[in-house]
């Protein structure tokens, strides 16, 4: 039996045994819809559209991976000056506020280019978007992992955020083909689509959650960790070492069937015209799951539940070597079973993150969400660029798009799509499967850092100047 919650306030400056309301998660909750909106054309739709208006696809394939590599220097530098942003709108919220220009402009500019748009054109303005994306969606991640200390409330403020990110991811493509933009060609029509809802969804969703969700009191001073002893602190935080190796690799496993969907419904199945219908099949039962993973880590905790999850949709991708031409009902309930799943990747790892960041906060006294959740994005975009390399470990063994694979290039593409995730999916659960910040102890962390909130300003700011050594840990949190 789980100990009983121990209570507080919200956040990383409160304990957190208040639960939200529903309005007050559905206002957190709603700039992930357009969030997601966003993520189907700045993949799938930009490039196609301008290699379509003359530029070079060798170039322009570059030009958005260096925009992609500039995650890499935008996400931890937003995360590390969101968590010393001080203010009276927070830390979290003026960030929000100030990327949301950036990202309404650059959408526009990017997704309605002038004639003439070359490749400066393009690059400018994907950095620019990348950019804004940062500023938002980090301090965004972290602020919901600060509404409440509480372990399974965690949980439900990370499921309204992600099912809404799913409905839009879901949304997207419906809105492009209720626009009457969804065939090959028509890109510039979808984009158009696509922009005129960012332009009004996301501003009145951002300024929905800032004017109503608040962000937990900080108190006047706090201890200051050094850049060096911070980044030592990190690097010896072990549940985050493990947890960051295990979102990578369970990346890797969704990535890579992602990357080579459509491919495997066209050439092996000979279902192309019907992957509309696999795919949404995939992605609706994700999205009505994720009650379920929320009752089911309620009652046997987040990492047991997660592990229990990878291990269902490797089961099922373990039947995807049997199927072949015409066996669309087999492959439907592959893309039924595993995308239940997909709410469960989605919602307990982010909560399962805010627990790691508390170990942090114990040792360092500075709460330092943004930059822990930066490197958590990071590590998720790196999965997602190395499973782009799926099709192209394929065309190694002959798969080519066009009719007439031999069947040697066909099991390869099958084995890429299906096979390889499990082994990467059951990596993930060998690092989970004994995870140590368990409920017990995550409540423990929260009566530590609460013990050290409630000391006077002035016994902090002495401490701060001493630099004591930490305190002792438990020994199973690794």
């Amino acid at each position: 039996m789980r100990e009983a919650k121990t209570g507080g306030g919200t956040g990383a400056g409160s304990g957190g045994g208040a639960r939200l309301s529903a309005w007050r998660l559905l206002a957190y909750g709603l700039p992930a819809l357009p969030l997601a909106a966003l993520t189907l054309p700045a993949f799938a739709l930009v490039p196609k559209h301008y290699a379509g208006l003359g530029l070079p696809l060798g170039a322009v394939g570059l030009a958005i991976l260096l925009a992609r590599l500039w995650d890499v220097v935008t996400d931890p530098l937003v995360g590390w000056l969101s968590d010393r942003t001080r203010g009276r709108f927070g830390r979290r919220r003026p960030w929000l506020m100030a990327g949301l220009p950036l990202v309404l402009l650059s959408v526009w500019m990017l997704f309605q280019p002038p004639a003439g748009a070359g490749i400066a054109h393009l690059t400018g303005w994907s950095f620019a978007l990348y950019l804004g994306w940062s500023m938002i969606f980090v301090p965004y991640a972290a602020w919901g992992a600060e509404l409440s200390g509480d372990y399974d409330e965690r949980t439900r403020i990370a499921a309204w955020r992600d099912v809404l990110f799913l409905a839009g991811s879901i949304a997207a493509p419906v809105l492009v083909t209720a626009a009457g933009a969804g065939e090959a060609g028509s890109e510039g029509a979808a984009l158009l689509a696509l922009a005129v809802f960012i332009l009004a969804a996301l501003p009145a969703a951002v300024l929905l959650a800032v004017f109503a969700v608040p962000e937990p009191e900080l108190p006047p001073t706090r201890p200051r960790t050094g850049l060096r002893r911070g980044w030592v602190v990190l690097v010896r935080n072990g549940p985050f070492r493990r947890l960051l190796l295990a979102y990578f690799l369970n990346g890797l496993a969704n990535g890579l069937p992602g990357q080579l969907f459509l491919f495997y419904a066209a050439h092996v199945l000979g279902e192309g015209e019907r992957a509309g219908i696999l795919l949404l099949a995939y992605l609706v039962p994700g999205l009505l799951a994720v009650p379920l993973w929320l009752a089911l880590s309620r009652r046997f905790g987040k990492h047991r539940v997660w592990s229990w999850a990878m291990l269902w949709a490797c089961g099922w991708f373990a039947l995807v070597p049997f199927l072949g031409p015409g066996d669309f009902g087999g492959f439907l309930a592959v893309c039924l079973m595993t995308g239940a799943v997909l709410g469960a990747d989605l919602v307990l790892p982010g909560a399962m993150q805010a627990d790691v960041v508390d170990r942090d906060t114990v040792r360092t006294g500075t709460p330092r969400t943004g930059l822990y959740f930066a490197l958590w994005g990071l590590a998720w975009k790196l999965a997602l660029a190395l499973s782009a390399l799926g099709l192209t470990v394929a065309g190694l063994f002959g798969f080519a798009d066009r009719p007439g694979n031999p069947p040697e290039a066909l099991a390869a593409l099958t084995a890429i799509y299906s096979l390889l995730p499990i082994l990467f999916k059951l990596g993930a659960v060998a690092l989970l499967w004994h995870w140590p910040v368990t409920a017990e102890v995550q409540a423990d962390l929260r009566r530590r850092i609460e013990a050290r909130r409630a000391r006077s300003p002035a016994t902090s700011q002495a401490m701060s100047q001493a630099t004591p050594p930490a305190p002792p840990l438990p020994p199973d949190i690794g």
